[in-house]
């Protein structure tokens, strides 16, 4: 997975923190989540608050 692959990333993050509220993560919090996730590869300094603004944003579509 890449910093683009958004709605990946949401449905991994939901998998891997269930009971966890996406609207009461911080963005630095994300970020480390997402870097955490098995299946991410890509660069740290290629995620910005856009993108995780969107992986959040699918998160909360996903966890719904």
């Amino acid at each position: 997975m890449k910093w683009v692959d958004t709605y990946e990333i949401a449905a991994a993050l939901v998998d891997a923190h269930p009971d966890v509220d996406p609207k009461t993560v911080r963005f630095t919090q994300l970020r480390e989540w997402v870097m955490a996730l098995p299946d991410f590869d890509d660069e740290p300094g290629r995620s910005g608050e856009k993108i995780l603004e969107a992986i959040q944003m699918a998160w909360i579509e996903e966890a719904e």
